[in-house]
């Protein structure tokens, strides 16, 4: 039996499932019931947020009352509601083939619909054939528009059209669907994996799906966030932990050598630094906002764990240490030693504290050698005193 991938088999069946895209779905629903359906509509957003789905909720809303003609529109082959890949179908052959099919009434449907996706890709010789049938297309047509760079779609075009911005979805909605489809797939999941799919997806719920899929391809029964971390080659979020807490003591020989486990894993010099980066501007925002702020995307298991290790820190330290950061990790692209940039990198935050120390020293010296009785600024410190 061929397998469906979760994405396709957790596709939203109704406005009321459509996640993340409340206002969009209500608008549709009360246009719909307010007779104020406008012949085209425009749906823009990155993918996997929604915007084909919600294109054929539409058609259903429509054209649909019977489970058969229902499963035919959201499945994509009814006859009454085509849909076209832009992407294939650029020229202006294409948009003259809508334009004469249009002229036909539908077979079994109120409307004969056309949903065109990424209709950015149309060419300028297609949009301009299109033009004047989307201004004033036969009473039966509806055109529903979707693509993922509005920009790119003429301004004529988009004029003729009520547009809707699909926003990304917020990890947390994605996670909540996701613990969702693990327990209907009769697996459990662990928190920390949930979270760390939900935000890898980035604002996609398709994107989650599929590499919840990948996950779970393993044969697995405990999704576990060891899994993830395997399959995408990333740094393992208890070793840069450990690191971290390495440079909270001031111990560069143990830094460098837990730098050396996750090199010796796999993790690129590149992968690193930006997970160091990501988890110290966590720690920033936590010292500056507290440790329930909810401008840190953290399981709770995790948020308690990461809420000690800031106490470590203090936000100017932090700050310092990501600019640090930063310029490494520039660096690295272009020098001929990056293993030594990284090494240097790690020794430079872990030593923050003695450095600044010995630069009010130096910087007070010089202050009395020369009879100014100025304040030195040392570096900050990554420690709270």
């Amino acid at each position: 039996m061929t397998y469906t991938v979760l994405a396709r088999r957790y596709r939203s069946k109704s406005f009321d499932e459509l996640i993340g895209q409340e206002p969009i779905a209500r608008t549709l629903r009360n246009a719909i019931a307010a007779g104020r359906v406008a012949h085209a509509y425009l749906f823009c957003g990155t993918r996997g947020v929604g915007k084909t789905s919600s294109a054929r909720l539409f058609a259903v809303a429509l054209n649909g009352g019977t489970p058969d003609v229902d499963a035919a529109i959201m499945a994509g082959r009814d006859s009454d509601v085509i849909e076209i890949d832009a992407a294939s179908n650029t020229s202006v052959e294409n948009a003259r083939d809508i334009i004469a099919n249009a002229a036909y009434r539908p077979l079994r449907g109120k409307f004969k619909i056309y949903i065109i996706d990424e209709v950015h890709m149309l060419s300028n010789s297609a949009f301009n054939a299109l033009l004047k049938t989307m201004e004033e297309p036969p009473e039966h047509v509806k055109f529903i528009l979707c693509t993922t760079d509005p920009h790119k779609v003429p301004p004529t075009i988009q004029s003729r059209c009520q547009r809707f911005d699909f926003r990304p979805i917020p990890s947390a909605l994605i996670g909540e669907h996701l613990r969702a489809v693990v327990k209907q797939e009769g697996l459990e999941g662990e928190p920390e994996l949930i979270h760390a799919v939900a935000k890898a997806g980035n604002g996609s719920m398709r994107d989650a799906l599929s590499l919840l899929d990948r996950v779970m391809a393993t044969g697995e029964k405990k999704l576990k966030l060891s899994l993830l971390e395997e399959l995408l080659g990333l740094p393992e979020s208890e070793l840069v932990g450990s690191l971290l807490d390495a440079i909270a003591a001031g111990d560069a020989g143990t830094a460098l050598t837990r730098t050396d486990s996750l090199l010796s894993k796999g993790i690129s010099i590149d992968q690193i630094i930006e997970s160091l980066t990501e988890r110290v501007r966590d720690l920033m925002v936590m010292c500056a906002c507290g440790p329930d702020t909810a401008l840190v995307d953290l399981s709770d298991a995790a948020r308690k764990s990461e809420a000690a290790r800031a106490q470590n820190f203090d936000a100017a330290g932090l700050i310092h240490m990501i600019a640090l950061c930063e310029n490494v990790q520039r660096a690295c692209k272009s020098s001929a030693s990056p293993r030594a940039m990284l090494d240097a990198l790690i020794v430079r935050l872990s030593l923050t504290e003695k450095i600044a120390d010995v630069t009010a020293v130096v910087a007070g010296s010089m202050s009395v050698g020369s009879g100014v009785a100025t304040t030195p600024r040392p570096e900050p410190s990554t420690k709270k005193r």
